[in-house]
């Protein structure tokens, strides 16, 4: 597809909601505060039910204009990848600079004054109702970080690690959005794990952590019983938002032996609002990292025709101190990762389980190769032993008042505006114990 080049819509150079974009959200205004399918474009949302309503769809292909009075975008994602790309193609040309179409808004005042929303204005809400929510574990680099801590270089990676997706079913009722503040946990905790007898206490976690991940929605469905093909599985991709899996690692060491984490997760997960579609990042394309030979080649329902399957997305985290302190502390790349969505897709359903439209799989912690780029508090405090100066402050783990903001973005250095995603923040509000 053809990126138009320039917007009449005023976007700044740095503007990550660029016309290239086209992310959907969901909003609500002071002027109207039911929740409704948007994007964005530089400093405006853009309302599509507005836009529907004052008929500005009149020469799209796309009719199923109903689905924009939904206070999610559920109804949207069902109707398919193809339907998605006719909306987005028909707003770049709608929001193109004296384009085919700028009599539908451009020179509209009318109808742009009901569409286009300053950002300020606007309130964001869950993009979907979120049924199921799994979690996987293939940043490469944040798996072999945190196996050094615990076991040793020489045990650091299981050995299913290269075969299999690893992955865990999470709490979907605790998603929030972007902004949304979490209180502390409390739980289970083993203080001293060398004692004899192994007796915990209840107590709000004291290593509270975040977790950068990439994660995608799920727009299409699967019967139950049958296989989605890797081959097929891109298809069932709506679209990517950033995500932070706060996570409690005291509570977590405890409880996750022999089935996994639990209470040390389900207290909150944040996402970032906008989700991206996978056409937006198309530019973007790379290959995932390098398996080592000894592990061999991955089983065939996991076999992709396509090298490029991961994408190369620049993360940021900044963290924000009860203090007033922040600082940029850890820079990556979506690119991290061993296995591609389609691939945990494909996995996801090899057994027979049926996906659903605003189901959400997010990839685990994204860490680069050193320190600098590393996506959690355990690693980059080395499990407490090393403090991170942030102004004249000192963490090892979370405490109340902190905040953290993610930050995504994908430029290609060709001019033809950024990817971004906005921001997934959120700050620890102190425990109710």
């Amino acid at each position: 597809m053809t990126i138009p080049a320039q917007s009449w819509v005023e976007v700044a150079a740095t503007s990550h909601f660029s016309l290239r974009n086209i992310p959907f959200g969901i909003i609500s205004t002071t002027r109207n505060s039911t929740p409704r399918p948007a994007t964005v474009i530089g400093d405006y949302a853009f309302d599509l039910f507005e836009f529907s309503r004052g008929g500005g769809f009149v020469r799209s292909e796309f009719k199923d204009t109903q689905v924009f009075e939904q206070p999610t975008l559920n109804a949207f994602a069902a109707l398919g990848r193809q339907a998605q790309r006719t909306v987005r193609s028909y707003l770049q040309k709608v929001l193109t600079r004296d384009g085919l179409y700028a009599d539908i808004l451009e020179h509209n005042s009318a109808l742009r004054a009901g569409v286009l929303v300053n950002l300020a204005a606007v309130k964001m809400h869950l993009p979907f109702q979120i049924g199921d929510y799994t979690d996987f574990f293939v940043g490469r680099n944040h798996a072999y970080n945190c196996g050094v801590i615990f076991r040793g270089p020489e045990n650091a990676l299981n050995p299913n690690y290269y075969h299999v997706p690893v992955g865990y079913h999470g709490r979907a009722s605790s998603i929030v959005v972007s902004g949304t503040d979490l209180k502390r946990p409390c739980g289970q905790i083993l203080e001293d794990p060398t004692a004899k007898v192994k007796r915990p206490v209840f107590q709000p976690s004291k290593k509270l952590d975040y977790e950068l991940e990439f994660a995608a929605f799920i727009g299409k469905e699967n019967r139950l019983g049958e296989r989605v093909p890797i081959d097929e599985a891109e298809e069932y991709i709506f679209g990517f938002v950033v995500m932070n899996d706060w996570s409690a690692r005291d509570i977590q060491a405890w409880e996750y032996v022999p089935l996994g984490p639990f209470t040390a997760k389900n207290f909150g997960t944040s996402i970032s609002a906008w989700v991206v579609t996978p056409d937006a990042l198309e530019a973007f394309r790379t290959k995932p990292i390098v398996r080592p030979p000894e592990a061999g080649d991955v089983m065939p329902y996991l076999s992709e025709k396509r090298e490029d399957s991961v994408y190369d997305v620049k993360l940021e985290i900044d963290y924000m101190t009860a203090e007033g302190d922040e600082a940029l502390i850890s820079t990556s790349s979506t690119k991290h990762l061993l296995f591609s969505f389609p691939q945990l897709i494909a996995h996801h359903t090899v057994s027979g389980c049926n996906l659903r439209v605003g189901d959400l799989l997010a990839s685990g912690t994204i860490s680069g190769e050193d320190l600098s780029s590393v996506g959690s508090l355990l690693e980059k405090s080395q499990a407490g032993k090393k403090d991170i100066v942030i102004g004249n402050s000192a963490r090892k783990f979370l405490q109340d008042g902190d905040g953290v903001k993610f930050r995504a973005c994908a430029d290609d250095g060709l001019g033809l505006g950024l990817v971004g995603f906005g921001e997934v923040s959120g700050r620890i509000l102190k425990a109710e114990f």
